[in-house]
């Protein structure tokens, strides 16, 4: 099984190769004077939030208590992220991130978030290795501060915890090519998929995924991706795949709608093996899918620059072919953003979860959170 990942790696390879094969490079940067270089590029994120729980029994955290007084209303700082870039050359590049906010609870596995080094052939063809998102969907292509809700979706935390998105260590391939006419993105990673800051690797296998996107009209910025994945677990090998979609309509002058839908598939193979006697790998199986619309309204005024709503919702089930419990999940949000691109916002907005089983005591329960969030990038 290792040999055929293995060739499928070296595949991918060759036709990122092969995609670069006709890139203007620059000739050979030996003996040239690098007098320019390092150059350093700082960037930064605050996000805090006031959070209320309208249901009784119900905490901010989305836990259910039976009896006794719980924890209604909270105010707490979700990010304050730092994040350097250092170009090293002109085709070399070294990020790192940390988010400060990680040490308000154990710091363990977290704090560190991308730490790795790019270095670019042409743009055709890049390579990353060290801790970085690989791309497997629309989420990894944006950072949390511009998304068009109020948090990552219930999808992509899921996901993260079987090693296919958010930050993972390893390596990438990826870069954009044109297939006739069609310009495309891709990206080819193998990862250890065990998360963030971990000091090796908790088995010996890897998870293999490749990520392809299409872009079908630039008018109207449709796109469509495609995901799929394979990974070596105990006992056996498990399988991601996934589809999504994006599109931008401008309605006016000033108004303008983008939606983004997603769908994913796979083995959950860490619920595998939290059981005791857990029977076959392919029994446990994840899916979830988002649809998240938006419009904008562009008011341009100098103390607030646009205004938007969005309302996604979600289904997710960790286990729907064997003990199927699925979790939908309304946002409905409105944002002022005061400065342009994002540079600062306040978000008014609401979590709504419904499970198709209620369990007490647990944060599988039905609860509506009402969200105020403010956030500013420097």
């Amino acid at each position: 099984m290792k040999k055929t990942l293995l060739t499928c790696f070296l595949t991918f390879f060759c036709l990122s190769i092969f995609f670069n094969s006709n890139a203007q490079v620059p000739d050979s940067t030996w003996g040239q004077s690098f007098d320019k270089y390092p150059t350093f590029r700082f960037k930064g994120l605050f996000q805090s939030r006031f959070t209320t729980s309208l249901n009784d029994g119900v905490d901010v955290t989305g836990l259910h208590h039976d009896q006794g007084k719980i924890t209604s209303n909270s105010f707490s700082i979700k990010y304050m992220r730092a994040q350097m870039q250092a170009a090293i050359s002109e085709r070399t590049e070294v990020v790192a991130l940390i988010n400060l906010a990680d040490f308000k609870s154990d710091p363990k596995t977290k704090v560190l978030e991308n730490a790795y080094l790019k270095y670019t052939f042409s743009p055709k063809l890049a390579f990353t290795v060290g801790q970085f998102r690989p791309w497997f969907g629309i989420e990894e292509t944006h950072p949390v501060d511009i998304i068009k809700s109020l948090d990552w979706s219930n999808q992509y935390s899921e996901f993260g915890k079987i090693g296919w998105t958010s930050f993972q260590i390893g390596i990438s391939a990826g870069g954009r090519a044109n297939i006739g006419k069609l310009p495309v993105q891709y990206a080819v990673s193998v990862v250890n998929g065990n998360g963030k800051n971990q000091i090796s690797d908790n088995n010996s296998g890897k998870h293999y995924m490749a990520r392809t996107v299409a872009v079908l009209s630039k008018k109207y910025n449709v796109n469509l991706g495609l995901n799929g994945g394979l990974a070596e677990v105990e006992p056996g090998t498990a399988y991601a795949w996934g589809i999504d979609a994006t599109g931008k309509i401008p309605l006016s002058h000033k108004w303008s709608f983008d939606i983004q839908v997603e769908g994913k598939q796979a083995i959950n193979h860490t619920l595998y093996m939290a059981q005791n006697n857990p029977g076959n790998l392919d029994d446990y199986r994840i899916r979830g899918i988002y649809v998240l619309p938006n419009f904008r309204y562009e008011i341009k005024h100098k103390n607030l620059s646009s205004i938007e709503a969005s309302c996604r919702y979600e289904y997710l089930d960790p286990n729907f072919h064997q003990a199927s419990n699925a979790r939908q999940t309304y946002t409905p949000m409105v944002g002022l953003e005061f400065l342009k691109d994002y540079g600062a916002r306040i978000q008014l907005g609401m979590q709504i979860d419904r499970y198709k089983t209620q369990i007490i005591n647990t944060n599988t329960y039905n609860g509506n959170l009402m969200i105020v969030q403010v956030q500013t990038r420097f």
